[in-house]
């Protein structure tokens, strides 16, 4: 005769297997064919924080009258597939007037610049080139709120594994009182304040550079311009030197050297028939160097030091990289 655990263990384990599943993804029915609702995924997913210590006072608050915010979703569904070449993408960076707002900003915090430069490595223009490209100088940093949004992307399943991680990073910043559910606000997407990061990226390098004991990329110019400086140097910047430039590939030439398939000396590249585009020796002779096309050119290219690999980290897109590079160069230094 079989124990009553042997018994039960098959509908416990069934059980157990079902919320598995809703976990990972919500559409999937109850066992009695009922679709599981919002509200119990809800309650499923505040055990899961509680068990991972976040305190039930901050799950009270922040999940209270929470509903799937469906904008966002269609958002998440339907980005656009059309891609901008280069060239105009760079027209809606690099334009005069955000050169000069660039150049008028740096000048207005030149002192905290330099002293955050003098404590991260990262020279003051590419900092205020990076503020600019991710929300135009804090202006442009996103209406929604950040726990609502990273709720509703994993309820709706698609990359739940990814904005579970997220939330649960958002849930100890607010836990932590560096921001208040109010104000956490940023894209549809979870990405946050004037340096547009993401939850864990923000537990990672965002600092409290002005000592109030909170760490706020919102509204403090001292955590902004801190948090990205020490983002930049934690993922390998070189103290003093420049990102790179762009050159003259000669006639013909073999595009797999491109892409970061090749590092050389700037003197081999220059034996290779790679020029700047005046004639004029290249900016950092002794570094190794790759070379970059963007995507959508062709008849453009870059060569690229260490430091601009940096910028692609934050942001893995050759027309970023790039642009935050060009930008930093027409904004130039204190």
């Amino acid at each position: 005769m079989k124990s009553s655990f042997n018994l039960l263990f098959p509908a416990l384990t069934a059980t157990l297997l079902t919320f598995i599943l809703i976990f990972i993804n919500p559409s999937i029915s109850m066992a009695d064919g009922s679709p599981t609702s919002f509200g119990a995924w809800l309650s499923l997913l505040r055990k899961e924080a509680l068990a991972r210590g976040i305190p039930p006072q901050t799950l009270d608050s922040a999940l209270q009258d929470l509903e799937p915010v469906s904008r966002v979703i269609e958002l998440d569904r339907n980005q656009p597939e059309s891609k901008l070449t280069f060239d105009q993408y760079l027209s809606r960076i690099l334009s005069e007037e955000r050169i000069a707002i660039g150049r008028k900003k740096l000048s207005d915090s030149r002192r905290l610049l330099a002293k955050i430069a003098d404590a991260y490595g990262v020279q003051p223009r590419f900092l205020v080139a990076l503020w600019g490209v991710e929300t135009d100088f804090g202006r442009v940093t996103g209406s929604f709120p950040v726990i609502d949004s990273l709720v509703s992307l994993v309820y709706d399943g698609r990359r739940s594994s990814f904005f579970r991680k997220e939330l649960f990073h958002a849930l100890r910043i607010l836990d932590e009182g560096h921001i208040s559910l109010a104000r956490m606000k940023g894209s549809w997407a979870g990405a946050m304040g004037q340096l547009q990061f993401m939850p864990s990226t923000f537990r990672h390098f965002a600092v409290d550079f002005d000592g109030d004991g909170r760490i706020d990329i919102w509204e403090s110019q001292e955590d902004v311009f801190a948090s990205a400086a020490n983002y930049l140097s934690q993922s390998g910047w070189r103290r003093g030197q420049t990102w790179g430039q762009e050159v003259l590939l000669p006639e013909g030439a073999d595009l797999a050297l491109t892409e970061f398939k090749q590092a050389k000396s700037p003197s081999d590249w220059w034996s290779l028939g790679v020029s700047t585009l005046d004639g004029s020796n290249f900016l950092s002779p002794g570094l190794l160097s790759s070379i970059v096309q963007p995507e959508g050119l062709k008849d453009r290219a870059f060569l690229v030091y260490d430091n601009y690999h940096v910028i692609h980290k934050w942001n893995r897109s050759d027309n970023f990289a790039l642009s935050v590079g060009l930008l930093a160069d027409r904004i130039g230094d204190l």
